[in-house]
């Protein structure tokens, strides 16, 4: 594993001219985050993908040519036609004998390109799958946005999956679509964009975005999470007949500090084994799963330790993997 931040901070602590100097300080302490890393304008999640996977490959000798599937999981791709897989296929050199495909998922997105990583290299003639999670998140949040703008930071990591005696694992994935008005981006395809789409519009929670900008409901999601998440964990340890005493990581989307605590305090899970990178560098999204055990549990995995992930948002969607971590590479994170 590996992954790739911008090089560029911004800290909540500066949004004086957004949320009020006396609720700043407060703001920062409910959510867990201090500071974000917010790629260039020229900037693309596909970049720090790709700067990911190099890195990934060089401290791993893994050559190009024996790639056989590369999955790019993000919502913030290059272009909408064409894919970006096949973008990165290219610019990392890999045999165009690959098979390059997106994915497009929320919060919960690593969790499920994960399962299909995992399905592709159980394949005959598949033995090596590149998975590269990545979003820029900072190119649809309206950074006028009080609500939205002090969570979300952008990121990328790559994994790579291949066939070997790794120990068994498991997938929870799960979709609830009643609830696509939590988090949307209304206005692109069934409402087309016009000129009333760049105009933009303040609700009573203060949240300010157009119609190609990122909307969430904080309260509708925090629920959700709340009704779905520790269930679906204890659900997943029934079916592998794992105590939760046996766990070793438990690690999750990094959305809100005060929702994640909630989880473990409900799990009665060690919080020392629960991994935060969140202060650092906010919300990624699909990519904080992965940013996560990149940048938390180098040096301190061994093997045979036993990890359950869990990923919830936009979709409404939920995710949860029980994997074993054996012969498993973290590379440190690096900025871009």
């Amino acid at each position: 594993m590996s992954a790739c931040v911008p090089a560029g901070v911004v800290r909540n602590k500066d949004l004086g001219y957004l949320i009020p100097e006396e609720e700043i300080q407060k703001t920062i302490e409910s959510i867990g985050i201090r500071e974000r890393r917010i790629a260039d304008p020229g900037v693309c999640a596909s970049d720090l993908a790709c700067k990911a996977a190099e890195r990934l490959m060089a401290d791993n000798n893994i050559d190009p040519a024996s790639i056989d599937v590369l999955l790019f999981m993000s919502q913030t791709a290059d272009y909408r036609i064409p894919a970006t897989a096949p973008l990165l296929q290219h610019r990392l050199g890999l045999s165009v004998d690959t098979m390059a495909m997106d994915l497009s998922l929320g919060c919960s997105g690593y969790v499920f390109a994960l399962s299909a990583a995992y399905a592709y290299a159980s394949m005959p003639d598949v033995r090596r799958v590149l998975l590269l999670d990545g979003e820029t998140f900072s190119k649809i949040v309206n950074r006028k946005d009080k609500v939205d703008w002090p969570l979300y930071g952008d990121a990328a990591a790559a994994t790579l999956v291949e066939k070997g005696d790794y120990g068994p694992s498991a997938f929870i994935l799960r979709s609830d679509g009643s609830g696509r008005d939590a988090v949307i981006i209304r206005d692109g395809m069934r409402n087309p964009v016009t000129a009333d789409s760049l105009i933009e519009k303040r609700n009573e929670n203060g949240d300010v975005h157009n119609g190609l900008e990122v909307y969430m409901d904080g309260m509708d999601v925090f629920n959700f999470a709340m009704r779905r998440v520790p269930s679906t964990i204890k659900e997943i340890l029934s079916e592998t007949q794992t105590a939760m005493d046996d766990v070793d990581w438990l690690v999750f989307h990094q959305a809100n500090r005060f929702m994640t605590d909630f989880f473990v305090k409900k799990l009665r899970f060690n919080p020392a084994r629960v991994p935060y990178c969140l202060d650092r560098y906010g919300n990624t999204s699909s990519a904080s799963v992965p940013l996560t055990m990149v940048s938390e549990l180098r040096g301190n995995v061994k093997d045979g330790d036993k990890v359950i992930m869990a990923g919830f948002g936009a979709g409404l969607s939920w995710g949860v993997a029980s994997v074993v971590m054996n012969n498993c590479n973290i590379s440190p994170v690096i900025d871009y």
